[in-house]
């Protein structure tokens, strides 16, 4: 097999400077690391992956704290970022938290192990205690969501309060008055966003929004079933539902079936985050009003992003809130007379 030391003398270049061009240094010209990439498919180089970390200093891997919980939405993001990650052959290394526990250690743990160059963090809350943590561990980071009132750092969002605010404000225009949500947990910072939209939209029309028809928990179908049960059966019950993932949409609709009752005609129902391909919100009976969020794209931004805050790009300059879009289908429809 060809050595590096060939390779860059057929090139007519510098080992150093074909090295630097296969580990991705930004100071290396496009033009120059697009010649060493062809050449090195050419001759089947690969670099030793032994010699590479002691040259650059990395290990070409991101890490991730994966909870118990939310296995569909992570397995997504996963996906998505293994795409682009695997173009500059960097891994995924996932660390299994346990149940309730000191996450920082996790961390602390990741960081300590030199096993991976940097981490994606996810499910942030208001002034996570995460950040300053990789700060003083001088780990590179980029957030799945952002931690208002946390120092600066890298983040990808979608506007939760935005989405929640529309798809309450078309329940609202259809007629309906008892809208009840079932959001993820409170502490979290995108269902607070979540809330002060769903809060913003009935203000905006000049009523007040019942606390008792809101509900937080993990996105499960149980949990679904479980809490939309338990308002069903409440007098007057709600006429639509706010479902803050399509695992939880699944479970209303089994309540909704279980009291008799039929989604699109007796009860509205809109499910955020339709993006996963396995759960097709245009196939389901009726066809389900969403609100538009790819995980799997999202995560492939993410992954992006990791490469430039690798690369040294400020994260003031890696801060981006994507917009998301309500698709009405047939679940929503005025209530009953």
């Amino acid at each position: 097999m060809i050595k590096l030391k060939d390779l860059a003398l057929e090139l007519g270049l510098s080992q150093t400077t074909v090295s630097r061009a296969l580990n991705g240094y930004p100071e290396v010209n496009e033009q120059t690391r697009i010649r060493v990439a062809d050449a090195a498919l050419r001759h089947g180089y690969r670099p030793n992956d032994s010699a590479r970390r002691l040259a650059t200093g990395r290990c070409n891997a991101v890490g991730v704290v994966v909870e118990p919980a939310g296995e569909l939405h992570i397995s997504e993001l996963l996906i998505g970022m293994g795409s682009r990650f695997s173009r500059e052959e960097i891994d995924i290394v996932i660390t299994p938290l346990e149940p309730n526990p000191d996450q920082t250690q996790a961390y602390r743990r990741l960081a300590a192990s030199r096993k991976v160059d940097a981490v994606v963090l996810h499910s942030p809350v208001p002034d996570d205690p995460r950040i300053p943590l990789l700060e003083s561990l001088r780990m590179p980071f980029v957030v799945h969501g952002r931690s208002e009132g946390a120092p600066p750092h890298a983040w990808l969002d979608i506007d939760n309060r935005q989405a929640f605010y529309d798809a309450t404000a078309h329940l609202l225009a259809l007629g309906h008055r008892r809208i009840a949500t079932i959001n993820g947990p409170r502490e979290l910072t995108f269902a607070q966003h979540r809330d002060a939209g769903y809060s913003d939209a009935h203000a905006a029309q000049g009523l007040v929004a019942d606390p008792g028809l809101m509900r937080h928990c993990i996105f499960t179908d149980e949990n679904g079933f479980r809490f939309a049960s338990e308002l069903l059966q409440a007098s007057p019950r709600p006429t639509a539902f706010l479902a803050g993932s399509m695992m939880t949409a699944l479970g209303i609709i089994r309540a909704v079936r279980a009291q008799g009752l039929v989604v699109g005609r007796d009860v509205s129902l809109i499910a955020h985050d339709d993006g996963f391909p396995y759960l097709n919100a245009d196939a389901m009976v009726p066809r389900l009003t969403t609100i538009h969020s790819p995980v799997r794209l999202a995560g492939k931004r993410i992954a992006e992003l990791m490469l430039k805050r690798l690369a040294g790009v400020p994260v003031g300059q890696l801060q981006e809130l994507w917009p998301v879009e309500l698709v009405v289908r047939e679940s929503t429809l005025p209530p009953p007379a």
